[in-house]
């Protein structure tokens, strides 16, 4: 009996989690939203640890063998990783700005500021 192509494997696996993801973020009430935005921002703080390094590769001496210049497996590893640190610091910083904005709304407004200023 063959084994399944890994790449299929791995396909399915992301599809699976594609569906499971929608379902869970779909289901969540407003009330839990905020700490579902905190999860998130904790993911991708381990996530943007994972894509610097990425980006910070360099190669071994194994790559290095066919002469002095960078081998462009680690070109596109240090452009994977930057472009993952940029997705993942839109993500938090976006993450923590709709916190600050979502928590406002729940604060009490002045009420000599409400009336206008005389």
């Amino acid at each position: 009996m063959d084994a399944v192509d890994p790449t299929v494997f791995r396909l399915a696996i992301f599809v699976l989690a594609i569906f499971v993801g929608y379902y869970v973020v779909w289901s969540v009430t407003p009330a839990l939203h905020t700490p579902l935005m905190a999860v998130t921002n904790a993911i991708s703080s381990v996530i943007i640890v994972g894509a610097l390094l990425a980006a910070a590769a360099h190669p071994t001496g194994a790559d290095l063998s066919g002469g002095g210049a960078i081998p462009a497996n680690v070109w596109v590893s240090k452009g994977a990783g930057a472009l993952a640190a940029a997705f993942a610091a839109v993500n938090i910083f976006g993450g923590f700005l709709v916190t600050q904005r979502m928590l406002a709304m729940y604060k009490k407004k002045d009420p000599a500021k409400g009336k206008g200023a005389k």
